[in-house]
């Protein structure tokens, strides 16, 4: 169950930030660019450490307790978000080219491995753990290609259908990253009867949904704001003259004072 908990995260979140930066390129200021471009971070980001966070609910060593780092298992959440930004406003400003998208998913697929290999540094069991350097580096190259498509479909993808689209491939690859990387995990037991320092992870778990909860209405009510306002502003902007000449529907409204002095 948890693999599939874990792609319907990473599909929502990819949802809603390619949503966001269809947003942000239609956007007509860099200042509404970068709001939108911000919201896809997070939304893409929190997404990505969701997934990662809920498939890590199912690891499971024999004979041995598992236990979280809280500040560690923090900084891998905020590494994500971060990382994917960086990627976004590399990819999505500016003028848009291959290369910029190539080093955007470089940075960004190294920095999503980095978050995911912080967030199993942050595990504590009865053991040593280790990491088979080859699949290590599958990983690596899974996340930076996986980065690299996401960052082309930021910048390439219109349409709802081509966006959900886009959004569950973005999905597959981010699991698909996640699953190479702990299949490169180790675990060398070393039972000493000792309690395992860190938190139960699923303690954790009532503090993540509230956090996630607060963050996604905020980010959907940000969204839905932002984008009303530039919808109300589209029609001054492209067709100014309209209103002044009081056919702008909705706003134009004669006094009736003018009405009377226009007879006179």
């Amino acid at each position: 169950m948890n693999p599939i908990a874990a792609y319907v995260l990473a599909f929502v979140g990819s949802l809603l930030g390619l949503s966001c930066t269809v947003r942000a390129r239609a956007a007509t200021t860099r200042s509404r660019r970068a709001r939108w471009l911000v919201t896809a971070a997070f939304a893409i980001g929190g997404g990505i450490w969701l997934m990662h966070f809920m498939a890590m609910l199912g690891f499971d060593i024999p004979d041995s307790p598992v236990r979280y780092d809280p500040v560690i298992t923090a900084a891998s959440a905020v590494m994500a978000v971060a990382v994917v930004g960086a990627g976004l406003f590399i990819a999505g400003t500016g003028r848009r080219n291959v290369g910029k998208v190539i080093l955007g998913g470089l940075f960004t697929g190294i920095g999503v491995a980095a978050m995911h290999y912080t967030g199993m540094a942050a595990v504590r069991v009865e053991g040593d753990i280790w990491y088979e350097p080859r699949i290590v580096g599958a990983s690596v190259l899974i996340a930076v290609a996986a980065a690299t498509v996401a960052l082309w479909l930021s910048v390439a993808v219109r349409g709802t259908g081509r966006v959900v689209t886009s959004a569950a491939v973005m999905g597959l690859a981010v699991c698909g990253m996640h699953y190479t990387g702990m299949a490169a995990l180790r675990v060398d037991l070393v039972p000493g009867g000792t309690e395992v320092p860190g938190i139960d992870p699923i303690l954790l778990i009532l503090p993540i949904v509230v956090v996630t909860t607060a963050t996604l209405v905020g980010l959907v009510f940000s969204a839905l704001q932002t984008a009303t306002a530039e919808d109300f502003a589209a029609p001054q902007r492209w067709n100014p003259l309209s209103v002044q000449m009081g056919t702008f529907t909705g706003s134009a409204h004669v006094p009736e004072s003018s009405s009377v002095s226009s007879h006179r």
